[in-house]
This record gives structure tokens, C-alpha cells and sequence, in this order.
């Protein structure tokens, strides 16, 4: 929904009654101006239409128009018959032009053209003659160069959306467009930002993902107003200094590109940093200075070793994702995050947890698949917070057993154990009564102990999704993966005749 629209689904008289009213009265015209007076709102988005219907283009108090998802080929020239549209969405059809009498809707606030085969060409002198566009969309066009005469035009624009296409640069005049807020170039092929391109005083989110970035602008500082950076899968292989004067960015997404180890400043009002898949080695350790403001870190296959010791520091992080790193030992700075509630330390050639982890209170979800771990690290079974458990081992060294202690979660809610040697499932699993999903498939269980049976949400819910219960006929649908464990043919045809009851 665009940010302009003001009428949501709302519509006072529907399409389908004026339709209707058209063909069954006698006095068309009364008809006509008594309701479409009252049609501000339309949605026709995915309707599979192959041309605009005639009558929408005769509801003068129209305001916002909804015709993406179609296979509109044409915009005939009555378009400009709506004067008072304010939003009209064209995205995802087969135009290859666009009319001229487009220009005629003055009124016009927000547009999109995204995802039609216009073969890289756009229609510039219609567009620069809306003079009040606020957003205009382009993605996906695959156009090679960007208009200056737009920039020059097209003063008002606070989001422009040019994703997905072949540009190599941006015109100069790029400048001129100081009313922007939003400015949208993943997936291009820019090398370089213009000459002037910091000078957007209102700019609060810049995307730039997947393009050929080898360097920022020195005076990226003069966005006063950014809040949002996004510069992942680029070739940058380091931040400017300037950067960490950008006082207001609280999103920074630097992740997939060449950074060295040196990162010596970052914006202080950071909330979110992602630098993931680079090959830093070495913990930043410029990223402890965000003590205050930092809640959610991303530094999955950076080929850490070790955490820094000011990395206990950032007491306000609730996501970590330090996945993918060498680490071999569980960094007790960790332990220390007493805010911390999403912690992935997947596929880090773990061997043991410490006992600390214990600390981590409001821990909810711990991914810990794919390590080196021995026996199943009961250190887990002490954080009764924890809502969610990943112990499947796809590479890593099979688990054979499930600890009894595995009770005293009890708030978990979904236990993730496939991929492991298990032969058997304690007791006391049955204990969990918040219990919703139990992935054990490509296990060696040799049976289910009767006690899952108690868990109440599989007595309530036949719909459990994962736990086999063969006491209560339960099961799911979603379980069927679960054949592929040994035993279970003994109770296939039991279980076939619980599905059907279901």
C-alpha cells in the first residue's frame, strides 16, 4: 500500500454494483452520477484483466486505483479523465508504452510502472509533466541510464524506486531532488555515486544492495537525515571515517562485501548492524562503542575466533548471529547479554557450552545445530526461558541421546533434533506441556515413550504439528517425514487410519 493512499479497501458503493446498476437502468446517466460520486477506492489488482474496464475510467471522484498483477497491454487515452486520482498502480502488467494523456491526471501523488516490458525506455515527458508526483516507481524496467530531465522536473519526489535495472551511474542532477526520503537502487550496477549525491537533505533511507560499490562518498556525513543504509553484496573494503558522523542511522547493513579487519568507527546511534560474510578475523572492536544502542547483531561467517572482552559490554543486544564462525568454544562474553533473546551459533565447530549460558534469562530461540558437541549439552536444559531448540546435525557430530533434564524447559514450545543417531526419547519429554513441534526425523528411534500423550495440546489439538501420538491417533500431516525412522512401519497402518480421522 502506497504511503500517499488515504482509502485502504474502503469503497461506499462497490464496482460490481455500479456495473450491475449500468446495465439494468433505464436512465444510465442519473445512475452514473449519483454513484460514482461515491467510489474514492478501487482494487482490481490481480484480476487477471487483459485492458482497463471502460466504466472505471469514467468514475471522475476517483482517487486511488489498484491495477498491478494484471496483463494489461495499453493505458487507453481516457486515463486522463480521472483528474482527481491521487494513487494508480501499474506494476506487474505488458505495457510496453504509456499514453500521454497519463500527464493529465494532475493530481496524481504516487505511481508505479515497476515490472512491464517498456524494453528500457520510460515515458520522460509524460512523467515530467506530473508535476506533483511524491513517489514514482520504476524497478525492474531494465533501464540502462535514469533521466536528468526528471530530477530537474520532479521536484516534489520523496520516494523514487529504481531496483533492478541495468544503471551504471546517476546523473548529477540527482541533487535537485531535496524532498526525498526514500531512494531505492538495489540490484543496479553502480560503481560510483555522483558528485553531489550527499546533498539530500531529507534522504532517511538509501538502498544500494547488490551493485559494484568500491567506495563511499567522503561526504556521506552531510546526510544529516539517514536512517536506514543498506550496502550489502557490494565490493567495499572499507567504511569511510565520515560514516561514523551520521548521527541519526540506527540500520546498517554492510554485510557480503571485502571489509578488512580495521573497522574503526560506526555511527553511535546504531540499533542494527549486519556484517555478515566478510572476512573480518578479528572482532571489531569500534562495535563496543554502541553499548548503549545496539540490539541486533549480525556477524555470520566473518571467521571469528574469539570475541573481544568489551564484547560483554553491549548489555542492550537481543539478536545474535555469530553462525558460521570457527569459535570451537562458547565465548562466556556472551553470557554476560542479559537482554538477549534470538542467539544462532550454527555450524561453529562448538564442542561444549559453558555453564554461564545459564545467565542468558530471556533467551527464547538458541540455534546450535551443525556443531562438534559430544553428548547433548545439558548446560541448555537450565534456561527455562527458552521457547525454541535447533540440535539438528546435518554436519555435525551425531547426538545418540536426549537428557532426561530436557523437562525442565518448560516453556519450550518447538525442539528441533533431526539429523542425529537417537535411538530413544526420555520420559520425561512428556513434561512439556507447552510443546507444539518435535522434529526427529532421520533419527534411529526405535520407539515414542507413551508419555508424549500427556503433552495436553496434542489431547486438544489433533493438528500438532511433528508429534506422533499413537495412544490419541494423533498426528500430522506435516509428519509423514517421520516414516523414514525404523520402527515406524509398526504402527503405519495405525497411523494411516488417524490421519483419516482427522
Amino acid at each position: 500500500m502506497s504511503n500517499v493512499g488515504r482509502y485502504g479497501s474502503m469503497a461506499d458503493v462497490s464496482f460490481q454494483a455500479v456495473a450491475s446498476l449500468l446495465c439494468a437502468s433505464e436512465d444510465n446517466k442519473n445512475v452514473v452520477q449519483l454513484l460514482k460520486s461515491h467510489i474514492l477506492f478501487k482494487d482490481l489488482g490481480g484480476s487477471g484483466l487483459c485492458h482497463i474496464p471502460p466504466v472505471v475510467l469514467h468514475l471522475q471522484y476517483l482517487e486511488e486505483l489498484h491495477l498491478e498483477r494484471n496483463q494489461i497491454e495499453e493505458i487507453p487515452p481516457e486515463i486522463g479523465l480521472l483528474q482527481r486520482l491521487r494513487v494508480l498502480y501499474l506494476n506487474n502488467n505488458k505495457l510496453s508504452s504509456i499514453c500521454d494523456q497519463l500527464a493529465d491526471c494532475q493530481h496524481l501523488k504516487s505511481l508505479d510502472l515497476s515490472n512491464n516490458p517498456l524494453e528500457g525506455k520510460i515515458p520522460t515527458h509524460t512523467l515530467c509533466r506530473l508535476w506533483g508526483l511524491q513517489e514514482l516507481r520504476l524497478s525492474n524496467l531494465n533501464l540502462v541510464q535514469f533521466p536528468a530531465q526528471i530530477c530537474k522536473k520532479l521536484h516534489h519526489l520523496q520516494l523514487l524506486g529504481l531496483s533492478g535495472n541495468n544503471l551504471t551511474s546517476l546523473p548529477w542532477e540527482i541533487r535537485n531532488l531535496t524532498q526525498l526520503q526514500q531512494l531505492h537502487l538495489k540490484n543496479n550496477k553502480l560503481h560510483v555515486l555522483p558528485p553531489g549525491f550527499c546533498h539530500l537533505p531529507k534522504l532517511e533511507v538509501l538502498n544500494l544492495r547488490q551493485n559494484l560499490l568500491n567506495s563511499l562518498p567522503d561526504d556521506i556525513s552531510s546526510l544529516k537525515n539517514l536512517k536506514h543504509l543498506y550496502l550489502s553484496n557490494n565490493q567495499l573494503t572499507a567504511i569511510p571515517e565520515s560514516l561514523g558522523r551520521c548521527l541519526n542511522i540506527c540500520v546498517l547493513d554492510i554485510s557480503r562485501n571485502k571489509l578488512h579487519p580495521r573497522l574503526d568507527v560506526f555511527p553511535v546511534s546504531l540499533a542494527e548492524l549486519a556484517l555478515s560474510d566478510n572476512q573480518l578475523h578479528i572482532f571489531p572492536t569500534a562495535i563496543c562503542n554502541l553499548a548503549d544502542t545496539l540490539q541486533l547483531l549480525y556477524l555470520k561467517n566473518t571467521q571469528l575466533k574469539k570475541l573481544s572482552c568489551c564484547f560483554s559490554s553491549l548489555t542492550e543486544i537481543r539478536l545474535l548471529d555469530l553462525s558460521q564462525n570457527p569459535l570451537r568454544y562458547l565465548p562466556k562474553q556472551i553470557c554476560d547479554l542479559a537482554q538477549l533473546e534470538m542467539l544462532s551459533l550454527d555450524d561453529s565447530k562448538l564442542k561444549e557450552v559453558a555453564p554461564e549460558i545459564k545467565n542468558l534469562t530471556k533467551l527464547k530461540i538458541l540455534g546450535l545445530t551443525g556443531n562438534r558437541f559430544q553428548a547433548f549439552p545439558q548446560e541448555i536444559c537450565f534456561i527455562d526461558s527458552l521457547e525454541k531448540l535447533y540440535l539438528g546435525q546435518d554436519h555435525g557430530i551425531k547426538l545418540i541421546h536426549v537428557p532426561e533434564e530436557i523437562c525442565q524447559l518448560v516453556n519450550l514450545k518447538e525442539l528441533y533434533i533431526e539429523n542425529n543417531e537417537i535411538e530413544f526419547l526420555p520420559a520425561t519429554i512428556g513434561f512439556l506441556q507447552n510443546l507444539t513441534v518435535l522434529d526427529c526425523h532421520k533419527n534411529r528411534l526405535l520407539e515414542i515413550p507413551e508419555s508424549i500423550s500427556n503433552i495436553h495440546v496434542c489431547q486438544d489439538l489433533p493438528r500438532i504439528q511433528g508429534i506422533l501420538v499413537y495412544d490419541h491417533q494423533c498426528i500430522n500431516y506435516n509428519f509423514w517425514h517421520f516414516l523414514q525412522n525404523p520402527w515406524m512401519h509398526i504402527i503405519r497402518t495405525r497411523a494411516t487410519e488417524a490421519s483419516h480421522e482427522l
